[in-house]
């Protein structure tokens, strides 16, 4: 069972660099055993679970405002896997980008899990972890596009109805580094909502099974990680979205 979590750290962004390392990720076989009993447990109690190839952070240091990453090919079942060990890998990490989604009346949009995903019953915002198909050709890792992407499949909203932030911020613990960038749409909190609420009542198996609107501290509730209230807490301390989107 995974030892309790760190506190988040925070760092506001100017960019993001990220890459696909040039050297292939090669786990151990003591670890490659460690990933498959894990998966198995992990399939047999969900079956819908996927284990396609996704990016895992092989590697980042952050210079000023600027952040370098490397990422690094591996099943998904290697990302489950490593979320669940006792202890943190020496330098894996879960990474993701997250589109912190927000009405014109500034408060955020947020959606909680179905049952059927991985994260059942977490209240997040859209997010997904970064895959081969985000790769190009130089290659780097769009990050950017990878959020808009998850953000249109989980919510039906299109990259065009959306204002981005500038930057990013960044939070990171002993197992994930996370990328939030603030989106904010022309509609309000209320109608935003229900909007996705129908977009998820056409689908055959939405991701998520209800949609939140969140406005201050009163509204955080249970499903909520640490990183997802140390960025509201953060956001509502910058006063964000109050006539300006920069950090």
């Amino acid at each position: 069972m995974a030892a309790p979590a760190d506190p988040p750290t925070l760092v506001v962004l100017d960019r993001v660099e990220a890459r696909l390392a040039p050297v292939p990720l090669i786990f151990s076989a003591e670890e490659q055993a460690a990933i498959a009993a894990h998966f198995a447990a992990r399939k047999a109690a969900n079956p819908m679970l996927w284990n396609g190839r996704v990016l895992l952070l092989g590697a980042y240091r952050f210079e000023g405002r600027r952040m370098v990453a490397r990422y690094v090919a591996a099943d998904y079942s290697a990302l489950l896997w490593l979320l669940a060990c006792e202890r943190a890998h020496p330098f894996l990490r879960a990474s993701f980008a997250m589109g912190a989604l927000r009405g014109a009346d500034g408060a955020f949009v947020m959606i909680r899990m179905a049952e059927w995903t991985a994260n059942a019953g977490r209240i997040y915002f859209a997010a997904g972890t970064p895959d081969l198909s985000d790769i190009a050709p130089d290659g780097s890792v769009d990050l950017e596009g990878s959020v808009l992407r998850e953000l249109a499949e989980e919510t039906g909203i299109a990259a065009d109805e959306l204002t981005l932030a500038p930057g990013w911020t960044a939070l990171h613990d002993a197992r994930r580094l996370a990328l939030l960038r603030e989106m904010r749409a022309s509609e309000e909190a209320d109608a935003l909502a229900a909007r996705i609420r129908r977009f998820g009542a056409g689908e055959r198996r939405p991701e998520f099974d209800e949609v939140l609107v969140v406005r201050g501290p009163q509204h955080l509730a249970e499903g909520m990680s640490p990183l997802i209230r140390r960025y509201l807490a953060h956001a509502w301390e910058q006063g964000w979205g109050q006539g300006t989107m920069t950090p």
